[in-house]
């Protein structure tokens, strides 16, 4: 496999663009990173399109109609959260491999004031179904009970994923393309309405449209289009699903898909969870942030609630260690589902690239990065990006 580099980047502020088409945005956000990369799309010798709502649809072809179509191959990508993710690795593989040279990978959902999703894996069959077991199939529900297990097995607090969300609020007051970029207070966020306990409503991520996109080049490429200029490698890119367990139809694992996938990105990439400056994980609820910082290995098992107290997952800047979104996450962010996999990754390479775009929010020193989504069903992706 070739080494594989990130040459451009793009992404649309993420919100609600009720005029707009899920081409439009897309679209928006390809001619972005192909103006960062310095090229045109007649360089581009593939196409991954990542989008779910939309599945059936032909997005890429269609975003392609919006900024020139060249006759390349498309391929449209749906895997639940990590449908975005999965693209970027679609891209990946086809430069990896020694096919092309030059491809791009695009996210995008325009999902709106959509309110709660459901639960993930069979849709209606009731072999998936969660009624009767947890209450509901609704991810709040599904991602409520990963948190009491937390709490039962090892006496974490309410208090603990408060502060993951007071913590994410805080960083995406240095995020421009972040949905929401307001303050919280841990009494704001505890006495939040109670969505399903233990999340209350600012421990929930907001659904809404947006877009990201990336140019990925093949190590000659990078030497001829770069012109010097710092570009993010990429040393590790996994993609999972749950092995077989006892509880899997009836009862969700959100757990083990990643730490298969973590185990297996470390050993690829040659790194530990110590060697990670910074890290973009699936943080759709609190109690979803919390557990995988014990599934990705950024604290040991049960130690999450003495992380958070100790600083963990908190930017430097504001006397924390080990930070993790900071871009503010799904929580502030938003999780446009199809697009939040590419926008994880942006994010991770503009630190290591000491972009303009991470100015205000910068990670000192950063040479490593992990970005991480996981979508009930099961998939996840884990790609480690190194300078």
């Amino acid at each position: 496999m070739r080494n594989v580099y990130v040459l451009g980047t793009g992404m649309i502020k993420f919100g609600r663009y009720p005029d707009k088409t899920v081409p439009e945005l897309g679209a928006e956000a390809a001619l972005t990173a192909l103006k960062d990369a310095g090229i045109s799309i007649k360089d581009v010798e593939m196409f991954a399109s990542g989008n779910l709502y939309q599945s059936n649809a032909m997005v890429g072809q269609r975003i392609l109609q919006q900024i020139g179509q060249t006759g390349i191959p498309v391929i449209n990508v749906a895997n639940a959260c990590a449908t975005g993710s999965t693209a970027f690795r679609e891209a990946y593989m086809a430069v990896a491999s020694g096919m092309y040279d030059v491809t791009m990978a695009v996210g995008v959902e325009q999902m709106g004031k959509q309110g709660l999703l459901g639960g993930g894996g069979g849709g209606s069959d009731p072999a998936y179904s969660t009624e009767g077991r947890i209450g509901s199939g609704l991810m709040p529900a599904v991602f409520g009970q990963a948190g009491m297990e937390h709490m039962r097995k090892y006496g974490t607090k309410l208090e603990h994923f408060a502060k993951i969300s007071v913590k994410s609020h805080k960083h995406a007051t240095k995020n421009p393309f972040s949905q929401y970029r307001n303050e919280v207070s841990l009494e704001d966020v505890m006495s939040a309405r109670m969505v399903a306990y233990p999340n209350t409503l600012y421990m929930c991520c907001p659904t809404g449209d947006g877009a990201a996109a990336a140019i990925l080049v093949s190590e000659d490429k990078l030497k001829q289009l770069a012109g010097g200029r710092k570009r993010a490698r990429i040393a590790a890119s996994v993609l999972t699903s749950d092995p077989y367990t006892d509880r899997d139809l009836t009862l969700p694992d959100v757990s083990t898909l990643t730490r298969r996938a973590a185990q297996k990105a470390f050993e690829v990439a040659g790194l530990g969870p110590k060697d990670i400056a910074l890290t973009e994980l699936h943080d759709c609820f609190a109690t979803a942030e919390l557990v995988h910082y014990e599934n990705l290995g950024l604290c040991g098992d049960g130690e999450a609630g003495k992380f958070i107290d100790e600083g963990g997952g908190v930017h430097p800047g504001l006397g924390g260690k080990s930070p993790v979104n900071v871009s503010g996450g799904l929580l502030s962010k938003g999780h446009p589902l199809g697009a939040t996999g590419v926008a994880n990754i942006c994010e991770v390479v503009w630190h290591l690239t000491q972009d303009d775009r991470a100015k205000e929010r910068q990670v000192p020193n950063a040479k490593a990065g992990m970005a991480h989504v996981i979508g009930l069903g099961s998939a996840c992706t884990i790609h480690i990006l190194t300078v």
